[in-house]
């Protein structure tokens, strides 16, 4: 065990754990428990948004593919950051007008009723869990090689870490250990990126002439094709990335904690900006990495490319950075668990439990309890469904992730905000329909029964979401009065946020 990479590692533990520990006494009541009591200005939200949303999968997995696959493996970091322009223009306004603790009150805003509000809990308690997956395989990784231990005892160490920070520290624990994490990453990353440009005498074209000697394609390693052979696999990661965000509920959740629109807004453009420039960086990481270390010595060290970073900071800069990029990458991990370990909570504690179980007749401190229960229960499912997962690529398994996201979430909220003739029973369509295509076709992809030639299947499942609300919605009796509800609702609220301004 290297005794700097422990250091690290102890220092963020600590840190982390004294943040929890000072949210606990903020987390008295469940408007402080699940959304901060509002209290986040529109700059700390987008950071925290970051934080959130920058993942294993961006700063490990996608610096991997490109290192490993040139100009496919870029396709994940603009999917992933143009989604943020479609969650802006159409999403983040009626997610904050019209929720209070969830997705689900969000829907149940113009569907009320406990089926639907389970429906929609359950499929944002499942993204969730998904999600979780690759950020906990990336977790292994790290500290099996930070402290040495095995990638099983990794993974169970830091879904215990995550659960104590949830469950004792909630919204305000969670938004602060994401915004301190945004500050470590984009400083971390930066700072490899200068050292890495110094070590090149900032010779940029030089880098570039260098990384097409090292790769295994050549020429034809910032050309496409090296990943994907197919335009219809481009096309459907791409389709998949840009909205599969605006159906996630750990960022859309996020829009809740914030007081009024405009700082919604705000929360929106702020991250955006901050994510662009992250995935800048990572396209110069991605190069770097392969003109430094080599195709050969990447896939070596880890077929899937998820150890690059680490190895480019190896490589320029010893024990001391490599130490420092773990800390980093465990940091955002740390982050991005622990929003989505809440996010599930909060669904099951708020919808499942308060409105479906206890029909909203059960006092706060009761319900709290019951939330931090449920973070240790979805702590431990996420744990055993990691631990086998040691040899996938993390950015793979999160688009996985977006695929169901793209094709529940997203459609279901789209027909509810800007469709009048959408039915509750098209909303039950809209999501069965797409969370069984997207499964289906996950399992028969190449990573599954290799039954279906596509790896990002959604080009199919997205569309059959929303051809599933408009059937449902046709063949079932309108609904005029649930729309009628909902856009009354949202111009009182604009109405009290603009006299509150």
């Amino acid at each position: 065990m290297n005794f700097t990479y422990f250091i690290f590692f102890v220092v963020i533990v600590i840190g982390t754990l004294v943040i929890t520990h000072w949210a606990a006494e903020r987390s008295k009541t469940a408007h402080q428990f699940y959304v901060a009591a509002n209290s986040l200005t529109g700059m700390q939200n987008g950071m925290a948004i970051a934080g959130d949303f920058i993942s294993a999968a961006s700063f490990l997995g996608i610096t991997g593919l490109i290192a490993l696959y040139g100009y496919d493996g870029f396709l994940y970091a603009t999917g992933f950051l143009c989604s943020y322009v479609i969650l802006l223009l159409l999403i983040v306004e009626p997610v904050h007008r019209l929720g209070k603790y969830s997705v689900a009150d969000v829907i149940s805003a113009r569907f009320p009723g406990n089926r639907m509000r389970a429906f929609v809990a359950i499929s944002g308690i499942s993204i969730s869990i998904l999600y979780m997956i690759p950020q906990l395989v990336a977790s292994g990784l790290l500290i099996r090689l930070l402290l040495g231990v095995d990638f099983r005892t990794s993974v169970v160490i830091i879904g215990i870490l995550m659960t104590v920070y949830v469950a004792f520290g909630g919204m305000v624990a969670t938004s602060w250990v994401q915004i301190i994490k945004t500050v470590l990453l984009m400083g971390g990353t930066l700072l490899v990126v200068l050292i890495l440009l110094s070590w090149m005498n900032w010779n940029i074209p030089g880098l570039i002439k260098q990384a097409v000697e090292q790769n295994t394609y050549g020429d034809a390693y910032f050309y496409p094709g090296n990943l994907f052979t197919h335009p219809v696999e481009k096309v459907s990661l791409t389709l998949t990335l840009l909205l599969g965000t605006s159906g996630l509920p750990h960022i859309l959740i996020r829009f809740l904690t914030v007081k009024n629109g405009k700082q919604a807004r705000l929360s929106a453009m702020s991250a955006s900006w901050i994510i662009g420039i992250f995935y800048l960086m990572t396209l110069i990481l991605g190069v770097g990495t392969i003109a430094l270390v080599g195709s050969e010595t990447l896939t070596a060290s880890a077929p899937s490319g998820n150890l690059a970073a680490l190895l480019l900071a190896e490589a320029i800069g010893g024990d001391f950075l490599i130490a420092f990029v773990m800390a980093v990458a465990f940091a955002t991990i740390i982050a991005v668990v622990t929003g989505l370990i809440f996010a599930a909570t909060s669904s099951f504690a708020h919808d499942i439990y308060y409105h479906l179980w206890k029909k909203e007749k059960v006092n706060e401190k009761k319900q709290l309890q019951v939330a931090r229960m449920a973070a240790v229960v979805i702590g431990i499912i996420s744990i055993l469904l990691s631990i086998e997962m040691e040899e996938s690529n993390v950015a793979f398994l999160v688009s996985i992730t977006f695929a169901v996201a793209a094709s529940t979430i997203f459609p279901l909220l789209c027909y509810t905000f800007y469709w009048k003739r959408f039915t509750r029973t098209g909303a039950y369509a809209t999501i069965i329909t797409g969370f069984l295509s997207s499964i289906i076709l996950i399992i028969t992809g190449p990573e599954g029964l290799a039954i279906s030639p596509l790896a990002n299947p959604g080009i199919l499942t997205i569309p059959s979401g929303f051809v599933g609300g408009i059937i449902g919605s046709l063949v079932s009796e309108k609904d005029k009065e649930g729309y009628q509800d909902l856009l009354i609702k949202m111009y009182r609220d604009k109405q009290e946020a603009v006299s509150h301004d």
